[in-house]
């Protein structure tokens, strides 16, 4: 089952096309509602990704993640080539909030 990628702020823009686990690997992308010019609420479903932060991400290659019970536990998450090319699209058409359907 696919996903589709839609950019909330240009509805002529083509989705893209991502596999059915992303709508669980979105989260670790996402600016937590209200920080860091993310609005303060969204409609269930979407989701606001900094610019600069889909960069900083693609840049690296790795997602870097911390733990829940350990705020001083990281790990670093190679990126699949999905995710890649779905930054890539992000970081081409400046997108930063999307819509999973």
């Amino acid at each position: 089952m696919t996903i589709l990628v839609y950019a909330v702020d240009d509805a002529e823009r083509h989705p893209f096309e991502m596999p059915g686990g992303f709508r669980h690997d979105i989260v670790f992308f996402a600016t937590p509602a209200g920080e860091e010019g993310a609005p303060d609420e969204l409609p269930e479903g979407e989701y606001w990704v900094r610019l600069e932060d889909s960069k900083r991400i693609y840049d690296d290659g790795v997602l870097r993640i911390v733990s829940p019970l350990d705020s001083a536990v990281t790990a670093e998450i190679e990126l699949s080539e999905e995710q890649e090319d779905w930054l890539e699209w992000m970081i081409e058409h400046g997108i930063q909030r999307v819509r999973l359907e």
